[in-house]
């Protein structure tokens, strides 16, 4: 099956011009982005940045993350073509963090409800590590014949999976860091340990800090529910365009889950970014607006 699909790999190593600049900073300040919004969902606060005209994308953050650190990056380059919608997700950032026990379905509940109260009806998802789990299952339910009734979701147009988790339970217990030194830990994201400055250390720690997502990561990575969450045997159910871009050095979640995505979407793209590792739309931002704007266009 897998060899069927190499026809479809690309190995990106060229770039396109993009026409809004790329922050040049790793984690910008929040006054290099739109400003801050929120809306109520389930009457919990969902903080949100939106930019640009045109389609609308939706994109969705990774574990312990917030729309800033994987988004920020590439937000105004895809608003030049695009209505960009990116959330801190419940439990996240700067969103509200109610004690419940997180899991895939909660986050897919609170996306179709926001976008429900924010009347996004037509547009193209994306999802960065656990977001990149979470669109495909949500995707997976909007396409679902027994997508009906009051909380029935959007259907997405094209989805975008970004090194996205799901093929297995996140390994090992929640850790969240306590200490500058166990901040240093961010390095496993990148490719080119060189990015992971004192700077980024320090400035990535106060995020953390200002966050106060602790509790989500735990409650979320003890869930046993999450168990019978993976996209094992169900991507099948996934039909419209899909784009899977990847990191070629990924070390928190494999290229080889990558391939497999590719494989058993029908049709799905799959790129991968060379000399790069977690996140190509934080590490290599114009590999992968390059292959973004070819997929969406």
């Amino acid at each position: 099956m897998l060899k069927k699909r190499l026809p479809f790999v690309a190995l990106l190593a060229a770039t396109l011009p993009v026409s809004a600049q790329i922050p040049p900073s790793i984690l910008p300040a929040m006054n290099e982005l739109p400003p801050l919004q929120t809306e109520l969902v389930f009457g919990q606060r969902i903080a949100y940045y939106e930019i640009g005209s045109g389609p609308t994308l939706v994109l969705v953050h990774g574990f312990a993350s917030q729309a800033r650190f994987d988004w920020g990056r590439v937000m105004a380059p895809l608003a030049a073509h695009h209505h960009v919608i990116a959330l801190d997700q419940i439990g996240f950032g700067h969103s509200d963090k109610p004690a419940v026990d997180y899991s895939i379905q909660t986050f897919v509940d609170f996306l179709g409800e926001f976008l429900r109260v924010q009347h996004v009806e037509h547009f193209d998802l994306a999802g960065e590590s656990l977001g990149g789990w979470i669109v495909a299952n949500y995707t997976i339910q909007a396409l679902s014949p027994a997508n009906h009734g009051a909380f029935q979701l959007p259907v997405p147009s094209k989805l975008i999976l970004e090194d996205a988790a799901g093929h297995r339970v996140l390994a090992g217990n929640a850790h969240v860091a306590g200490s500058l030194a166990e901040a240093e830990g961010i390095a496993i994201v990148f490719h080119n340990k060189s990015l992971v400055t004192d700077d980024l250390v320090r400035r990535s720690f106060e995020m953390k800090l200002s966050a106060n997502d602790g509790q989500t990561e735990r409650l979320f990575r003890d869930n046993p529910k999450l168990a019978s969450e993976t996209v094992q045997g169900k991507l099948g159910g996934i039909t419209i365009p899909t784009l899977v871009v990847w990191g070629g050095n990924d070390e928190l979640v494999p290229l080889s889950d990558g391939q497999d995505y590719a494989a058993k979407i029908a049709n799905a793209k799959l790129v991968i970014v060379p000399e790069c590792g977690h996140a190509p739309s934080i590490e290599k931002p114009e590999q992968f607006l390059s292959a973004v704007e070819q997929f969406l266009h």
